[in-house]
């Protein structure tokens, strides 16, 4: 099983009453949510990442199973590998998918950056959290078989540290008309996903799946939530994004592009 190490100097980190502590003597208090903050920063992590009304507001949504259809596709690739393989979920949010993803035979571990989502995934169970950056994930080269980043930003070079020579790294991007329903109530010339992966000289893609379904988003909230879950939130205009307001539901497809990547 994959141990945490300290951020400051790279030790082992080991369970003591309600600390993780290294030999060093640097200690971190475990919450009573059962995660442990391990940002390295003079902030005690309430004011970084997504805030609380964001985190809950995704939480929300994804409690009433709209992206079932990508959870449940990437429980099954994970339910592919033996018994007691190693999980990390890179930017686990507030761990809808991280907590399906154990099964009973796994050891799993999620992280993000916003200590909010971090103490709302740790209620799920399932897993083992932490509060970090991925830019330096504490834990020692070559600790896991699988990871999976969904929709975060593409650090490649510290997700093909972690994993295990031949590990898998799985990745997501929207299909081509992931949310198109909700794109042609706000623009006049929506556009398709261009379904384009990231660029990786360190890995190379071993599959390809897409899956798809429509849901219909059943409150108006629902449809604001999802919106400000997508990048182009940031780039609508309030014209625009004020054509929701009025709308009390919206059927719509959606897509993800499931991509398992290995390490070269």
């Amino acid at each position: 099983m994959p141990s945490l190490i300290c951020p400051v100097c790279g030790r082992r980190l080991e369970r003591k009453s309600g600390s993780l502590v290294c030999e060093k003597g640097h200690s971190y208090d475990v919450a009573k949510e059962g995660y442990v903050n391990l940002l390295r920063s003079g902030r005690d992590g309430d004011g970084i990442g997504d805030d609380k009304i964001s985190c809950r507001s995704r939480r929300d949504f994804l409690n009433k199973g709209y992206y079932s259809v990508l959870r449940d596709a990437l429980k099954e690739e994970i339910g592919k590998r033996p018994v007691g393989s190693s999980v990390l979920d890179i930017c686990c949010g507030e761990g809808y998918y991280t907590s399906s993803f154990a099964q009973g035979k796994y050891d799993v571990f999620g992280f993000d950056i916003s200590k909010e989502a971090v103490r709302l995934a740790s209620k799920r169970g399932n897993a083992s959290y932490f509060v970090s950056n991925m830019t330096s994930i504490p834990f020692e080269d070559g600790s896991f078989d699988v990871a999976t980043e969904l929709f975060a930003p593409f650090c490649e070079s510290e997700f093909a540290r972690i994993l295990k020579d031949g590990g898998s790294l799985f990745t997501v991007v929207p299909a081509a008309k992931h949310l198109w329903g909700l794109k042609t109530l706000l623009y006049d010339n929506p556009y398709e996903n261009d379904e384009k992966l990231p660029e990786t000289s360190l890995f190379e893609v071993k599959n390809l799946r897409t899956v798809t379904s429509t849901v219909t988003l059943e409150t108006n909230e629902d449809i604001k939530a999802v919106f400000r879950m997508t990048p182009y939130f940031f780039r609508t205009s309030l014209s625009d994004k004020q054509k929701l307001e009025t709308v009390p539901s919206l059927t719509t497809e959606i897509g993800f592009v499931i991509a398992e990547m290995v390490k070269k």
